[in-house]
């Protein structure tokens, strides 16, 4: 792992957010209003190339800007 990889993740989790998925539209809005519907806070992410394997980063590399990582916390 290279120095600061997984840094940003670390931050999230310390601040209660949970990684849920990476996933891009029709079904990251869906996702994103049920995740709020359900009483969750919702945070999306640009998505890190380096923390994907390398089937998933082929996918993603072409819809790099579409494409985000959704974490959720449980409303304070």
């Amino acid at each position: 792992m290279a120095e600061g990889e997984g840094l940003r993740e670390k931050e999230l989790a310390e601040e209660g957010w949970v990684k849920q998925t990476t996933i891009g539209e029709p079904r990251l809005g869906e996702i994103v209003e049920l995740y709020k519907s359900l009483g969750y806070e919702v945070r999306l992410e640009p998505v890190r190339l380096d923390e994907l394997d390398e089937e998933c980063r082929r996918c993603y590399e072409s819809e790099i800007d579409e494409v985000k990582t959704v974490y959720v916390r449980k409303k304070k």
